[in-house]
Protein backbone atom coordinates (compact mmCIF):
# COMPACT_ATOMS: atom_id res chain seq x y z
CA UNK A 1 0.00 0.00 0.00
CA UNK A 2 1.16 3.70 -0.62
CA UNK A 3 2.16 5.49 2.26
CA UNK A 4 -1.27 7.48 2.71
CA UNK A 5 -2.67 4.25 2.91
CA UNK A 6 -0.11 2.61 5.19
CA UNK A 7 -0.39 5.96 7.54
CA UNK A 8 -4.36 5.86 7.77
CA UNK A 9 -4.13 1.82 8.00
CA UNK A 10 -1.54 2.26 11.04
CA UNK A 11 -4.17 4.63 12.53
CA UNK A 12 -6.47 2.00 12.76
CA UNK A 13 -4.59 -1.09 13.60
CA UNK A 14 -2.89 0.86 16.24
CA UNK A 15 -6.12 2.07 18.09
CA UNK A 16 -8.00 0.51 20.67
CA UNK A 17 -10.92 -1.49 19.64
CA UNK A 18 -13.71 -3.14 20.76
CA UNK A 19 -15.94 -5.43 19.31
CA UNK A 20 -19.85 -6.14 19.41
CA UNK A 21 -21.84 -9.05 17.48
CA UNK A 22 -25.64 -8.50 16.77
CA UNK A 23 -26.96 -11.35 14.89
CA UNK A 24 -25.66 -11.06 11.48
CA UNK A 25 -23.98 -7.52 12.49
CA UNK A 26 -20.22 -7.29 13.36
CA UNK A 27 -19.93 -3.91 15.42
CA UNK A 28 -16.05 -2.33 15.83
CA UNK A 29 -15.52 0.44 18.13
CA UNK A 30 -12.51 2.22 17.52
CA UNK A 31 -10.66 4.46 20.12
CA UNK A 32 -8.12 6.63 18.11
CA UNK A 33 -4.71 8.27 19.30
CA UNK A 34 -6.29 11.67 18.65
CA UNK A 35 -9.11 10.77 20.24
CA UNK A 36 -11.68 10.51 18.16
CA UNK A 37 -13.96 7.77 18.75
CA UNK A 38 -15.49 5.57 14.89
CA UNK A 39 -18.15 2.93 15.13
CA UNK A 40 -18.03 0.66 11.56
CA UNK A 41 -20.53 -1.91 11.04
CA UNK A 42 -19.99 -5.10 8.78
CA UNK A 43 -22.52 -7.40 7.71
CA UNK A 44 -20.84 -11.24 8.21
CA UNK A 45 -23.22 -12.40 5.28
CA UNK A 46 -21.00 -10.35 2.69
CA UNK A 47 -18.16 -8.93 4.67
CA UNK A 48 -19.28 -5.46 3.07
CA UNK A 49 -19.09 -2.29 5.74
CA UNK A 50 -22.71 -0.90 6.16
CA UNK A 51 -21.95 1.70 8.58
CA UNK A 52 -19.59 4.22 9.74
CA UNK A 53 -20.14 6.89 12.14
CA UNK A 54 -17.81 9.51 13.70
CA UNK A 55 -18.45 10.34 18.09
CA UNK A 56 -19.20 14.19 18.26
CA UNK A 57 -17.20 16.08 20.67
CA UNK A 58 -19.93 17.55 22.75
CA UNK A 59 -20.01 19.95 25.86
CA UNK A 60 -20.36 17.00 28.35
CA UNK A 61 -18.56 13.89 29.08
CA UNK A 62 -21.67 12.14 28.47
CA UNK A 63 -22.84 13.89 24.97
CA UNK A 64 -23.79 10.77 22.63
CA UNK A 65 -24.33 12.06 19.05
CA UNK A 66 -22.74 10.41 16.06
CA UNK A 67 -22.06 12.06 12.72
CA UNK A 68 -23.10 9.06 10.13
CA UNK A 69 -20.17 9.29 7.52
CA UNK A 70 -22.28 5.79 5.81
CA UNK A 71 -25.59 4.78 6.26
CA UNK A 72 -28.85 6.14 7.08
CA UNK A 73 -28.87 9.19 9.08
CA UNK A 74 -30.00 8.71 12.24
CA UNK A 75 -33.60 10.18 13.70
CA UNK A 76 -33.63 13.36 15.59
CA UNK A 77 -35.68 13.41 18.70
CA UNK A 78 -36.65 16.60 20.64
CA UNK A 79 -35.59 17.73 24.23
CA UNK A 80 -38.29 14.85 25.82
CA UNK A 81 -37.08 11.97 23.97
CA UNK A 82 -40.51 11.17 23.01
CA UNK A 83 -40.88 12.07 19.28
CA UNK A 84 -38.84 11.93 16.32
CA UNK A 85 -38.53 15.48 14.44
CA UNK A 86 -39.03 14.30 10.86
CA UNK A 87 -37.29 16.04 7.36
CA UNK A 88 -39.96 17.84 5.90
CA UNK A 89 -40.99 15.30 3.68
CA UNK A 90 -40.43 17.90 0.14
CA UNK A 91 -36.69 18.60 1.36
CA UNK A 92 -33.62 16.50 -0.63
CA UNK A 93 -32.28 14.05 1.91
CA UNK A 94 -28.97 12.75 0.95
CA UNK A 95 -27.52 8.95 2.29
CA UNK A 96 -24.65 7.28 2.01
CA UNK A 97 -24.31 3.41 1.21
CA UNK A 98 -21.33 1.13 0.17
CA UNK A 99 -20.93 -1.91 -1.71
CA UNK A 100 -18.13 -4.90 -2.47
CA UNK A 101 -17.07 -2.59 -5.72
CA UNK A 102 -18.78 1.30 -5.29
CA UNK A 103 -19.79 4.01 -3.33
CA UNK A 104 -23.30 5.15 -3.94
CA UNK A 105 -25.16 8.07 -2.47
CA UNK A 106 -29.04 8.17 -2.61
CA UNK A 107 -30.78 11.89 -2.75
CA UNK A 108 -34.42 11.34 -2.37
CA UNK A 109 -37.24 14.19 -3.27
CA UNK A 110 -35.86 15.63 -6.54
CA UNK A 111 -38.14 15.19 -8.83
CA UNK A 112 -36.83 16.08 -12.08
CA UNK A 113 -36.05 13.89 -15.10
CA UNK A 114 -32.36 12.50 -15.45
CA UNK A 115 -31.29 14.53 -17.98
CA UNK A 116 -31.57 17.61 -15.73
CA UNK A 117 -28.71 16.75 -13.45
CA UNK A 118 -24.92 16.90 -13.82
CA UNK A 119 -22.64 14.73 -11.29
CA UNK A 120 -18.96 15.75 -11.84
CA UNK A 121 -15.96 15.06 -9.51
CA UNK A 122 -13.89 17.27 -7.86
CA UNK A 123 -10.73 16.40 -7.46
CA UNK A 124 -9.39 19.60 -5.69
CA UNK A 125 -12.12 18.88 -3.31
CA UNK A 126 -12.31 15.06 -3.28
CA UNK A 127 -16.25 15.60 -3.85
CA UNK A 128 -18.78 15.18 -6.30
CA UNK A 129 -20.64 17.92 -7.57
CA UNK A 130 -24.32 17.45 -7.82
CA UNK A 131 -26.04 20.39 -10.24
CA UNK A 132 -29.54 20.29 -12.00
CA UNK A 133 -29.94 22.79 -15.31
CA UNK A 134 -32.49 24.53 -13.99
CA UNK A 135 -30.33 25.59 -10.69
CA UNK A 136 -33.04 24.44 -8.42
CA UNK A 137 -30.42 21.76 -6.76
CA UNK A 138 -26.98 22.35 -6.04
CA UNK A 139 -24.65 19.76 -3.71
CA UNK A 140 -21.34 19.00 -2.57
CA UNK A 141 -20.99 15.19 -2.01
CA UNK A 142 -17.91 14.66 0.34
CA UNK A 143 -15.29 11.38 -0.15
CA UNK A 144 -13.34 10.87 3.11
CA UNK A 145 -12.55 7.16 2.18
CA UNK A 146 -10.68 8.53 -0.58
CA UNK A 147 -9.83 11.65 0.48
CA UNK A 148 -8.09 10.05 3.77
CA UNK A 149 -5.66 7.96 1.25
CA UNK A 150 -5.11 10.19 -0.79
CA UNK A 151 -6.78 9.28 -4.12
CA UNK A 152 -7.39 11.14 -7.27
CA UNK A 153 -11.27 11.11 -8.19
CA UNK A 154 -11.48 9.91 -11.78
CA UNK A 155 -14.93 11.37 -13.42
CA UNK A 156 -14.52 7.92 -15.31
CA UNK A 157 -15.78 6.07 -12.27
CA UNK A 158 -18.79 8.11 -11.60
CA UNK A 159 -22.21 7.22 -13.19
CA UNK A 160 -26.02 7.85 -12.03
CA UNK A 161 -29.59 7.04 -12.63
CA UNK A 162 -32.78 8.65 -11.53
CA UNK A 163 -36.40 7.00 -10.46
CA UNK A 164 -39.21 7.15 -7.75
CA UNK A 165 -38.10 10.96 -7.26
CA UNK A 166 -34.42 9.30 -6.32
CA UNK A 167 -31.08 10.11 -7.87
CA UNK A 168 -28.46 7.55 -7.46
CA UNK A 169 -24.95 8.24 -7.59
CA UNK A 170 -22.60 5.82 -7.86
CA UNK A 171 -18.39 5.96 -8.02
CA UNK A 172 -16.79 2.90 -8.58
CA UNK A 173 -13.99 1.87 -6.19
CA UNK A 174 -10.34 2.24 -7.15
CA UNK A 175 -8.42 -1.14 -6.83
CA UNK A 176 -5.73 1.47 -3.87
CA UNK A 177 -9.54 1.46 -1.75
CA UNK A 178 -10.55 -2.38 -2.37
CA UNK A 179 -6.88 -3.33 -1.40
CA UNK A 180 -6.86 -1.02 1.91
CA UNK A 181 -10.82 -2.21 2.94
CA UNK A 182 -9.44 -6.05 1.78
CA UNK A 183 -6.08 -5.24 4.37
CA UNK A 184 -8.94 -3.52 7.31
CA UNK A 185 -11.20 -6.56 7.30
CA UNK A 186 -8.52 -9.10 7.60
CA UNK A 187 -7.61 -7.17 10.75
CA UNK A 188 -10.73 -6.33 12.32
CA UNK A 189 -11.41 -10.08 12.01
CA UNK A 190 -8.89 -10.85 14.67
CA UNK A 191 -10.88 -9.15 17.34
CA UNK A 192 -13.14 -10.94 19.37
CA UNK A 193 -16.64 -9.92 20.09
CA UNK A 194 -17.35 -8.71 23.75
CA UNK A 195 -20.47 -9.06 26.02
CA UNK A 196 -23.99 -7.41 24.83
CA UNK A 197 -23.13 -4.83 27.14
CA UNK A 198 -20.74 -2.68 25.13
CA UNK A 199 -22.05 1.03 25.17
CA UNK A 200 -19.40 2.62 22.79
CA UNK A 201 -21.18 0.22 19.74
CA UNK A 202 -24.27 2.31 20.46
CA UNK A 203 -24.56 3.32 16.87
CA UNK A 204 -26.66 1.05 14.56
Amino acid sequence: MRTEMTDWFTQLKNAKKSCLKDKNLKKIHYELENGQQMVEEYNLDTDVLTRRAWKCMGKFADDDKWDIEIGDPEPTYNSKGDEVIKESTGQPIVSRRNTRINLEWRIRNLPYPVETYTVTANTDEHCLVVRTTNKKYFKKLPIPDLQRLNIMLEQANVSFTHKFNTLIIVYQKPKQLLDFEKALYNEIKNVEPESQDVNNCKPS
